[in-house]
């Protein structure tokens, strides 16, 4: 028997697909910022209007925790990978960064790193979304550091972080990767210096 359920099924496929909704908006915020993306450009993007967008993320902010999360998942710098327990602390730390400025200046359409940007954004929603993925990448170079020289640990998290945001903000400003490895491969040295083998 064919019942209103089948029916409904057997009508238009579904125009909407909210997955490369959120992967379209992760163009365009890692592109422009959250603060420069507007809801109009947003639904333009997407294809659909405002009263969809609504029922699809709920307001702006929610699509863009769901990129952050696509972000973290499919494009984010992998920090276990990178920092592992097989090599001394100053030569993962010198990997991570190295990785960082090719990764930031890889795109010139959308340079630097996502959650870094999202960190300096005018909405305190979005740029606290954006501090929890901040944080755990902090907390991460931290415990890697403690784990082995832990009277360094904080000076350390604290150069790692100021360099990586300051690699992303120089990619934003138009430094390529071969610019911002430079950068990266001092700031290596300085690390080998401070840390022991």
């Amino acid at each position: 028997m064919f019942t209103t359920k089948n029916r409904r099924t057997a009508g238009r496929p579904r125009q909407f697909d909210p997955d490369q909704a959120v992967a379209t908006a992760q163009g365009l915020f890692h592109a422009k910022g959250y603060d420069r993306v507007s809801l109009a450009e947003l639904t333009d993007a997407l294809g659909i209007k405002p009263p969809s967008f609504y029922a699809a993320f709920g307001n702006k902010h929610g699509l863009y925790a769901r990129v952050l999360d696509r972000y973290a998942e499919t494009g984010a710098i992998p920090f276990a990978e990178i920092l592992r327990d097989d090599q001394p602390v100053a030569h993962g730390l010198k990997t991570l960064l190295e990785e960082a400025a090719r990764r930031y200046g890889a795109d010139p359409g959308a340079p630097g790193c996502l959650v870094l940007e999202g960190t300096r954004c005018h909405d305190a929603d979005a740029r606290a979304a954006a501090g929890v993925f901040h944080c755990a990448a902090q907390d991460l170079i931290r415990a890697y550091v403690a784990a082995r020289v832990p009277e360094a640990a904080d000076r350390v998290t604290d150069f790692v972080a100021t360099v990586m945001a300051g690699l992303s903000a120089k990619a934003r400003e138009g430094h390529d990767a071969d610019r911002l490895l430079a950068s990266a491969r001092l700031a290596g040295q300085a690390l080998t210096k401070e840390l022991p083998g």
